[in-house]
């Protein structure tokens, strides 16, 4: 066979990884501050093309816990790309191998205060538990403790020095621009997150939030939330519905508006980002992204735990799944989608505490599910369960309703057919339903590119498919368009976003581009 030609991507690598090394030899300190904005920018589009992921952390307080081999099966079985760890368990870790899953792994509260003290530490641990399992385990981050400021606060002061060994042994082992560092800390440290627009982190720990952020900026990483709707809801004293915490649709009555924004919040999951993010803002970082590493709901609890049931924590889970699917972020940061680990695989059952500690798992250990639910956000008999729709909302002004139709079918384009005399949708004849159908096709066709759902605060996001006999709204599992969002489809692999109607920069080019670059900022660091 003749040697094959390179392709545009192959020249284009070239050209780009040539003009940066002739720009390295002629300004290498301008060259590094322009480095690390380019390689910020193609790692989030890199992610932006992959689309949003649901993980699962594995918990390990588990009478029967399955050997590390099943515990992988089920993991594939269920199509779960991404797990955290609590440690590094040897066993685990060789497991994972070969699997392409994408691991966090952890280091204990316990291992902190050691790896704190010491770059030799930080650097054996590094080696033994990281670098020996890669690349053949895909190893992508290290959690720093859990919750350090709350559980532990006595040893917060070795936190980001700990973080910064850690990082330094990556360096020299050629492993910081594959595996990201963090540390996750709780809600707790946000004493007042709502509205968000006014949260703040607790001033106590200024000092060393100040330091933690500084370092993820100046690493590229991610900061590491822990959220759970379950514990604000139950301890919030009845001042939030319990609809609100459970991504349920709300009454026109009931909407959760920041007074400062004005942003409707559809969820208790979307505010508490939120509130971090605008907590992260006060000290005036930006560019640093959030990703949630603990969020879920128990399926049981005592006599004290009402609403620790299995209905409820298959609502949570399945409307969380939709939501991180649908690749948008919180009000504040539209454009930047949500990756999540739910906790947990199993339920821990040797866990201390109330009897809702002790049940939070989504799976059995004989790979059973506790309630029906799909990671890939296809759950049974619910239709396109990974799909965010657009609706009026109920009791809305006719006159804004009226107005908002008229420059959803003319300005913004969205397709009105099927909402005129004798088409699918045309009934029920009223406003409400019109204005729906209008808002949803608009809003589905643009969300991706910075659309909106509020038109004139008329509407409102719902996880439920508001379609109705022949009347199939776009988004819809049965919609025939492709709106939908399909683990199958390329959609799901190169999805329409803010750099274009579609994506010319193939994954990988931009995993090439970002390797020529992360090498050439490698010799500017020098």
């Amino acid at each position: 066979m003749g040697k094959e030609l390179p392709t545009v991507y192959d020249l284009l690598v070239c050209k780009i990884g040539l003009i940066l090394l002739t720009t390295v030899i002629l300004d290498g300190m301008k060259l590094k501050k322009w480095l690390e904005s380019v390689l910020l920018l193609l790692v989030a589009m890199l992610s932006g093309a992959l689309g949003a992921f649901v993980g699962v952390n594995i918990g390990t307080d588990v009478s029967d816990l399955p050997s590390a081999a099943n515990v992988v099966a089920i993991l594939k079985a269920h199509q779960i790309g991404h797990v955290r760890l609590y440690d590094a368990n040897a066993h685990m870790l060789q497991a994972l191998s070969n699997t392409g899953i994408e691991v966090i792994v952890g280091v204990t509260n316990e291992e902190l205060l050691r790896i704190g003290r010491s770059p030799s530490v930080a650097a054996a641990w590094v080696n033994k538990n990281v670098a020996a399992y890669m690349p053949s385990t895909n190893i992508t981050a290290i959690a720093v403790g859990s919750q350090v400021l709350t559980i532990i606060p006595k040893i917060a002061p070795v936190l980001v020095p700990a973080m910064n060994y850690l990082h330094k042994a990556l360096i020299a082992a050629n492993l910081n621009f594959r595996v990201k560092v963090s540390t996750p800390q709780s809600m707790d440290i946000i004493p007042r997150p709502f509205p968000p627009s006014t949260a703040a982190f607790n001033s106590s720990w200024n000092s060393t939030i100040y330091q933690l952020l500084q370092f993820l900026r100046n690493t590229n990483s991610s900061y590491m939330l822990n959220a759970y709707p379950y514990y604000g809801y139950t301890k919030g004293d009845g001042i939030f519905p319990i609809e609100y915490a459970l991504f349920r649709s709300l009454p026109s009555v009931k909407q959760i508006v920041d007074p400062n924004t004005l942003f409707h919040y559809n969820s208790m999951f979307d505010a508490m980002v939120d509130a971090t993010y605008y907590s992260i803002g006060a000290f005036n970082f930006d560019n640093i992204p959030i990703i949630v590493t603990e969020t879920g709901w128990p399926s049981f609890g005592g006599a004290d735990e009402p609403d620790a049931t299995s209905e409820n924590a298959e609502s949570y889970n399945t409307n969380l799944i939709r939501r991180v699917l649908n690749d948008s972020g919180p009000p504040s940061q539209p454009k930047i989608a949500i990756n999540t680990y739910i906790y947990e695989l199993f339920n821990e059952d040797k866990r201390n505490g109330p009897t809702s500690e002790k049940n939070w798992g989504v799976f059995y250990t004989n790979g059973s599910t506790v309630y029906p639910l799909s990671f890939s956000g296809s759950v049974q008999n619910t239709g396109n369960s990974s799909a965010v729709f657009c609706v009026a909302k109920d009791g809305a002004d006719t006159d804004k309703l009226q107005a908002a139709l008229n420059w959803a079918c003319g300005q913004g384009q969205a397709n009105c057919a099927a909402i005129q005399a004798g088409r699918p949708c045309y009934l029920p004849n009223n406003l409400k339903s019109h204005a729906s159908y209008a808002y949803n096709d608009y809003y589905q066709k643009m969300h991706n590119a910075g659309g909106t759902c509020d038109f004139d605060g008329t509407a409102m996001v719902t996880y439920e498919d508001p379609s109705y006999g022949s009347c199939v709204y776009a988004g819809s599992s049965n919609s025939s368009g492709g709106a939908g969002r399909s683990s199958s489809s390329t959609a799901a692999i190169a999805p329409m976003g803010s750099f274009g109607a579609s994506s010319n920069l193939q994954v990988p080019i931009l995993q090439s581009l970002i390797s020529v670059i992360s090498v050439i900022f490698a010799l500017v660091s020098l």
